[in-house]
């Protein structure tokens, strides 16, 4: 392989349908958009990951299970020398999916939000079972990697409790998942029935609190990894022993618009996983280096990247080189990219002084 390039993993939003209906995520019931990548477009996507220095291709949706030519393309990947990564709530996880995944070493992280009751209201009937099969599949072929679970206030109630939360710890440590990565929701849109499965900024504060606790708890087994960037606070003002470390090299919450990429189902490339607002080139005009590069030299990433120009709570806030809330968040809520993530609680000392 080409020398290792600027980012460890590149991933690709494979397709954005999705035939569940999960009450927190923009793919709930959709169909593929009519301009994603065909499996020839998908190959030299492939290469591009290849000569751009990814050790991983990793795959998304939607569920990427319901793209017909999947393990044709990771096969693919496998041949040239990339690892390979899905993550899927494993409900199409039938004999020929999980050969394929056995065949082609896929790394899969299974998507699970909650104790059966409170899962099967996001996710729909079912779906937990669905993904307790699946883990268990994955689990004895030695490729089970993470379980991800993602906050959601529902019509039947909230996943933001401790039962919920040390129920898929439990399952991790029984099946040797080797983290647990708690998502906060992220808008989609602004339309205000999708807002309603965010927790509030109290629900928040709790959660982030309770699972700082809980990672004492199960001492690493499973490992507590946390979506959000509000977290890295909590941690902060609780004491984490060698924080610089765990903030550089462990925490996935950072957040990291404008510097990272991943690429949607179109070819386009987007600044973070879940911001669809902006796009910056496409793979089938450019190559991911070129596209990086400008990504790079942008004066719009760039000024985004600069957390002196955040405004409102997060600009004047004593953490935000460590926080800095969501700027896809804070851009649905606010309209502005810069504007403060209204999810957060906290008020900074500078306004407490007041």
């Amino acid at each position: 392989m080409s020398q290792k390039g600027p980012l460890y993993i590149l991933p690709w939003r494979c397709t954005f349908a999705c035939d569940s209906n999960c009450a927190h995520c923009a793919s709930a019931g959709k169909s593929p958009f009519p301009d994603e990548l065909d499996t020839a477009s998908a190959m030299r996507l492939v290469d591009q990951v290849r000569d751009f220095g990814a050790t991983f291709f990793g795959v998304s949706g939607g569920e990427p299970l319901v793209r017909k030519d999947l393990f044709e393309i990771i096969g693919y990947a496998r041949k040239t020398g990339l690892n390979a990564s899905i993550i899927t709530d494993g409900h199409l996880m039938d004999e020929k999916a999980f050969g394929n995944i056995v065949k082609n070493e896929v790394k899969v992280s299974v998507s699970i939000d909650g104790a059966e009751k409170m899962n099967d209201v996001i996710r729909g009937k079912g779906s937990h079972a669905k993904a307790i099969s699946a883990i268990e599949r994955l689990s004895g072929a030695g490729l089970l990697n993470c379980l991800v679970y993602t906050f959601a206030n529902v019509d039947g109630g909230t996943n933001v409790t401790e039962e919920d939360f040390t129920h898929v710890l439990d399952l991790a440590e029984k099946y040797g998942a080797r983290w647990v990565i708690y998502h906060g929701f992220i808008p989609y849109s602004k339309d205000k029935e999708s807002l309603k499965a965010d927790p509030s900024p109290l629900q928040y504060e709790w959660a982030w609190n309770k699972l700082y606790d809980l990672r004492a708890k199960y001492k690493g087994k499973p490992e507590v990894n946390v979506y959000c960037p509000f977290f890295a606070r909590i941690a902060k003002q609780r004491g984490l022993p060698d924080f610089d470390n765990w903030f550089n090299h462990f925490f996935l919450g950072r957040c990291f618009f404008g510097k990272f990429m991943s690429i949607a189902e179109n070819g386009d490339a987007i600044p973070c996983s879940f911001n669809d607002i902006y796009r910056f080139g496409n793979v089938k005009e450019k190559s991911i280096k070129t596209i990086w590069d400008e990504l790079q030299a942008s004066e719009f990433f760039s000024k985004v990247r600069d957390k002196s120009n955040l405004k409102g709570k997060c600009g004047v806030c004593e953490y935000k080189e460590i926080c800095g809330g969501c700027r896809t968040a804070a851009e649905f809520y606010t309209g502005d990219v810069f504007g403060s993530d209204p999810r957060c609680v906290y008020i900074p000392k500078v306004l407490r002084e007041k």
